[in-house]
């Protein structure tokens, strides 16, 4: 039986796992992340490697990490939040754990993941959404992952999709990302409790979640609002699906997926968020009576999509 380590590097943890070709994980490990010292965030990945080979057969490791990842999955080009520029990774990993090394982009590896052994399995074709702060996507076509020239393809949360909008972290505006994410429903949700911008329903509810303080509103919070029926956070959910589905009907023009996989934490509310979206994307696609429409689905491997894609994708 052949057996890889999966790394997963977060923002505040890193996640590994030993992985079967079944794409289960038999065994785990994990450590904080280092975030603001790039050598010591190397040395906790060699760490949890290294534990993990003491005890198993392992073949081979993919560690999968937030950023841009060059085409020959080898060199972090550019990784916001762990101050990796330029980065050997793959090459400073395998010197010193003596295993081969592939690195490859966090989406990636969660898309892979689902595709593999999750909500996709059934197909062959799909492209990945998560919505939690930003919103991150990746695409399989014909079964394989895409990466694009430059190894850098799949950041579909900075599709600009509205001319001169929301400003975006990215630097840029009218990203997705700005319309999408968690952090554009928190933002809607405490204008709303604030006063400053108008929406449907009132406040009362997610105001008493926070103590009565607008700016101690959460994601979670509109969440749970939501799925116990209060109009403001139904609306501002519906919204946000509103968003995210018209531009799955522009990513249907261009890929054609069989599913649209949504993962992420804001995916919790489930239909509260599927529905709104399954239905824009239906109204944005070109010719939509006259076609077959892609699936929505949710995802099905939560927080393991990492190890095991990136462990998967070690041996593709």
């Amino acid at each position: 039986m052949s057996l890889s380590v999966g790394v997963d590097v977060g923002g505040t943890k890193i996640a590994a796992g030993v992985v079967d070709e079944k794409g289960a994980i038999i065994a785990r490990t994990r450590r904080d992340t280092p975030s603001k010292d790039a050598p010591a965030i190397v040395e906790a990945i060699v760490s949890v490697t290294r534990e993990l080979a003491a005890e198993h057969d392992v073949e081979i490791v993919g560690v999968g990490s937030a950023g841009f990842i060059d085409a020959g999955r080898s060199r972090v080009m550019f990784a916001p939040n762990l101050a990796w520029r330029d980065l050997p990774l793959r090459d400073q990993v395998a010197a010193a754990t003596g295993l081969p090394v592939v690195v490859e982009n966090d989406a990636n590896a969660a898309a892979w993941a689902e595709f593999r052994f999750g909500a996709a399995e059934d197909v062959n074709d799909m492209v990945l959404l998560t919505i939690g702060t930003g919103v991150g996507g990746a695409v399989v076509l014909d079964g394989a992952m895409y990466r694009g020239a430059n190894g850098i393809a799949g950041e579909l949360g900075h599709l600009r999709i509205v001319p001169d909008g929301q400003y975006c972290g990215c630097g840029l505006r009218g990203c997705l990302e700005a319309y999408a994410s968690g952090s554009a429903l928190v933002r809607n949700a405490r204008a709303a409790a604030s006063g400053s911008a108008a929406f449907p329903g009132s406040p009362a509810m997610l105001l008493d979640m926070a103590g009565g303080r607008a700016e101690g509103i959460t994601g979670p919070m509109v969440t749970e609002a939501a799925q116990k029926g209060d109009p403001l956070a139904v609306h501002l959910m519906a919204e946000l699906g509103g968003w995210l589905g018209a531009a799955m009907g522009s990513l249907v023009s261009v890929f054609d997926p069989a599913v649209f996989v949504i993962g992420g934490g804001v995916a919790d509310a489930g239909p509260l968020l599927l529905d709104p979206a399954e239905d824009a994307m239906r109204r944005s696609i070109t010719g939509g009576t006259h076609r077959p429409h892609a699936t929505v689905r949710l995802a099905t491997l939560g927080n393991d999509a990492g190890i095991v894609g990136a462990a998967d994708l070690a041996r593709t």
